[in-house]
């Protein structure tokens, strides 16, 4: 009988699958082990694998062809992660894609004494961690709270890090607390809460995954004493907006338990506006409150940052087309706010944005060379930047794009900026990005010195990450890269 080729090619096929299924299976305990006993976050090219499906392992290793040109083998990553798991490591963060590669371009032949070297000031450091856990209140429970929730939720690990263990909200009638947790478990923009939720309504608690969270109810920052619930020295995440100025925010730290505050929007007069990624490092033990700016500055800030630093920006203008927000009508009503009182879901309302101007903030170099402008639009989520550039000095669309996808690859700052050069996508397939902006770069148009960029960003979630990634600098517990990454300004240097 005569094999039929087409058939035979698919049976090839089939079997190639089910062995790459049967590695990534063979993977999710051991990087499950690894992050729940030793504190280490696996992750390739910056995409992390921790709690992520057969599927979604095998997605990551597929992605690594958009740096390396060719798909990552799970047969390389498996080795790596069994070999990672005798070695007693202390808490880290790993690439396994930049692992392999070094492992390879090394020419030695025994991976364990490769890891070992490569690793050295974390091996047999299983126990030595010397951060502490660091208890955090979220001061409102909306949009972005709910989503730091679910962020600090997936990250509890093996416990050295942001401890999420209360929300302070106001009563909203008897069946408050179920409310709460319903909203936490499902979410219409972002899907339903991956993992369990149950209610303790004789002490006020929410249980998810494990995490005991207490829902305390009050309407005045100052007078909680956090301490009665066991919380102490915690870092105080306001997600309410009301309070923007230290003099606001200050209320927060007269309550017992309280030692440090963050508010997750802009912060006026005085307060350090933080970008994580570009002015993180500014943030000392002295500073008791400090802002996250905004969604669209921290969209904006890393992508400008690297073009000033490479073409140089004579200056500039920033619109940003948003997705409506809850401050907005529904429908036409009284609103403080020009045209914000118009039906959000109806129009494309014409507004301001602080963004432009709040650059200077985290990025001292553009102060006076921005101007900015917003159209809020009818989707929920997911909002775009347009940069629109005048240059020191001129660039092609395609040497300006092979530059912003290094940076989003190689450079510190990978975990803000993001890019893609899909002639399909649409604002929904960003709903969940954890980079801060996505550059897409089909839409760049430049003619050397004038520059237009497009910019998206999941303007709740990806903030939200973002927003974490300050709160670990705060609380001291973001651990150390391995292996190290250049700074975006050596990688312009090379590029």
């Amino acid at each position: 009988m005569t094999l039929n080729p087409a058939s035979s090619r698919s049976e090839v096929a089939l079997e190639t699958w089910i062995q790459r299924e049967t590695m990534a299976e063979a993977m999710i305990p051991l990087i499950g082990r690894l992050y729940r006993e030793n504190n280490v976050i696996t992750s390739i090219h910056g995409r992390s694998l921790i709690n992520q499906s057969v599927i979604s392992l095998m997605k990551a290793h597929r992605f690594a062809r958009q740096i390396d040109d060719v798909e990552l083998p799970l047969s390389q990553t498996l080795p790596l992660l069994k070999t990672l798991v005798t070695l007693g490591l202390g808490a880290a963060s790993l690439d396994l894609a930049r692992l392999n590669a070094g492992f390879k371009a090394s020419g030695e032949t025994d991976l364990e004494a490769y890891l070992r070297g490569q690793l050295a000031d974390v091996v047999d450091q299983h126990g030595a961690d010397e951060r502490t856990s660091t208890d955090v209140v979220l001061y409102g429970f909306g949009r972005i709270g709910r989503l730091l929730a679910r962020i600090l939720i997936e990250h509890s690990g093996g416990g050295h890090g942001l401890n999420l263990r209360a929300i302070v909200v106001r009563r909203g009638g008897d069946a408050d607390l179920m409310k709460r947790a319903s909203l936490l478990r499902r979410d219409s923009v972002h899907g339903p809460f991956d993992g369990t939720i149950t209610v303790d309504e004789e002490r006020n608690i929410i249980q998810a995954n494990g995490t005991s969270i207490q829902v305390i109810y009050s309407n005045d920052p100052s007078v909680i004493d956090y301490t009665e619930y066991g919380i102490h020295d915690a870092l105080v995440v306001d997600n309410t907006g009301r309070w923007r100025d230290e003099e606001g925010l200050s209320a927060h730290l007269k309550s017992k338990g309280v030692s440090r505050v963050l508010l997750t929007a802009p912060g006026k007069g005085a307060l350090k506006n933080i970008v994580h990624g570009i002015n993180h490092e500014s943030i000392c033990a002295e500073d008791k409150i400090v802002t996250a700016a905004s969604c669209t500055t921290n969209a904006i800030t890393p992508v400008l940052k690297v073009l000033n630093d490479k073409y140089g920006i004579v200056h500039g203008h920033v619109e940003t087309v948003h997705s409506f927000t809850n401050d907005q009508n529904l429908t036409d009503n009284f609103h403080k706010g020009d045209r914000r009182g118009r039906s959000a879901a109806l129009n494309m309302v014409l507004t301001e944005t602080g963004a432009a101007k709040a650059v200077a903030k985290a990025l001292p170099e553009l102060a006076g060379k921005l101007t900015g402008n917003s159209i809020r639009v009818p989707t929920p989520n997911v909002s775009m930047a347009i940069l629109n550039l005048t240059l020191e000095n001129g660039t092609t669309k395609d040497e300006v794009n092979t530059y912003l996808r290094d940076m989003s690859l190689n450079s510190e700052l990978r975990k803000q900026i993001d890019y893609i050069d899909s002639p399909e996508v649409v604002s929904t397939d960003f709903v969940g990005s954890r980079r801060a902006g996505i550059v897409d770069g089909l839409a760049t148009i430049s003619t050397d010195k004038n520059l237009v960029l497009y910019v998206w960003y999941d303007n709740e979630f990806g903030y939200s990450c973002q927003v974490v990634r300050v709160m670990e600098e705060m609380a001291g517990v973001h651990p150390r890269q391995f292996p190290a990454l250049e700074t975006p300004a050596l990688v312009a240097a090379q590029v």
